[in-house]
């Protein structure tokens, strides 16, 4: 009768634990998009469907968001792992946590885009995508991972095939972050003048416009 070595007996767990999280991992499932709608009244909402006009419609979130940038300049191996399982970090100003992972990620070489959660439309969207809005959340692919933990975040990129040493070309820069609901501002309107208006006018000093309201910057609701 054959006998497994502790040695061997632990290898073999280690090899099991490693295909059992690869599972854990839809291969070709896709994060889901949010949409931001804007409607004829000009109230925004959200929502995982498109709407029938996509003009009114920005899809603000999901795991394909942005892979082009990403890929840009990669090796081979890389651009096809980024597309398998593309790697986005939802983050906020002032958490350390996310500064962590961050730092995780830049170090071991992971070509990801960051989305920030900072105003009321990023937390009603990003409550879409982790309804507990905690942060920071990783996904791997449409795999998500709350909170940040050094161990758990290594386990899922290796699951997924990432080199656990950055194989990135000395060229290579990491996508900036981006707000995760696009600022979009709407075009002024021009007035037409009055026949009854002088054709001259006097130039008036433009107003400064109005602080921000605090919770634009800070929402409520965000947990670290």
């Amino acid at each position: 009768m054959a006998v497994t070595t502790p040695t061997r007996f632990s290898a073999a767990c280690h090899t099991l634990g490693i295909v059992l999280l690869a599972c854990a991992l839809p291969p070709s499932l896709p994060a889901q998009g949010v949409y931001r709608i804007v409607g004829p009244d000009g109230k925004v909402s959200f929502s995982d469907q498109p709407p029938p006009d996509a003009k009114t419609a920005t899809r603000v979130a999901g795991g394909s968001s942005g892979t082009g940038e990403v890929r840009a300049n990669l090796p081979f191996e890389l651009q096809k792992l980024v597309a398998k399982y593309p790697v986005t970090l939802y983050s906020a100003p002032n958490c350390e946590p996310c500064n962590s992972g961050r730092a995780l990620l830049i170090a071991r070489g992971i070509p990801h885009t960051e989305k920030t959660v900072e105003t009321n439309d990023d937390l009603t969207a990003f409550s879409r995508v982790n309804p507990d809005n905690a942060l920071p959340l990783l996904m791997v692919g449409a795999q998500p991972v709350k909170g940040f933990s050094a161990t758990d975040w290594g386990r899922y990129l290796d699951a997924a095939g990432y080199p656990p040493k950055s194989a990135l070309p000395p060229a290579y820069r990491h996508p900036a972050a981006q707000p995760l609901v696009p600022v979009t501002v709407a075009p002024a309107t021009p007035t037409q003048p009055s026949g009854n208006e002088a054709t001259t006018s006097v130039a008036k000093p433009a107003r400064k416009p109005p602080p921000p309201a605090a919770s634009t910057n800070n929402p409520t609701g965000i947990k670290f």
